[in-house]
């Protein structure tokens, strides 16, 4: 498994709850794109219509070497899940804060995948709580090894 791009703001921004593992439908320039590691999952997110799970505002730049056949960048993506996954999605989204996005984009056996997680946002108090807890471990592994 090659990890190609993380989504490094969604573990400070949203609590996990449950993960899980989607293929995504693509075209040949994105994936030749995504391979060089052009991408961006920041502000990206999932969003489910009519029992399909799609991918918005991925962000896969423009393959080099392509034609006037190029994708468009910020296309939406439908993601390929099994329907129970799905419908499993749609009853635990319906509860209140519940979001679902992309925590990373990765290579496992020559297909393309995307880690989906199910997570709730996360206060500024949490936030802060967090951020205190990893200076406290830093502190604590400076003081370890000297």
């Amino acid at each position: 498994m090659e990890i190609i791009s993380k989504n490094k703001k969604a573990h400070f921004n949203y609590e996990i709850l449950e993960r899980f593992e989607a293929g995504i439908s693509l075209k040949g320039t994105e994936v030749k794109s995504i391979r060089n590691g052009n991408i961006s999952l920041d502000e990206s997110y999932a969003q489910i219509k009519d029992d399909e799970v799609f991918l918005l505002n991925l962000y896969v730049s423009p393959y080099e070497q392509g034609n006037r056949e190029n994708h468009v960048p910020t296309r939406v993506r439908k993601l390929l899940l099994h329907r129970q996954e799905i419908r499993k999605l749609i009853g635990k989204i319906q509860q209140k804060g519940l979001s679902l996005l992309p925590l990373a984009l990765y290579i496992k056996n020559g297909i393309i995948k995307v880690e989906l997680a199910l997570g709730r946002g996360k206060r500024l108090v949490d936030k802060r709580e967090d951020m205190k807890k990893k200076s406290v471990e830093r502190e604590m592994d400076r003081f370890v090894k000297k």
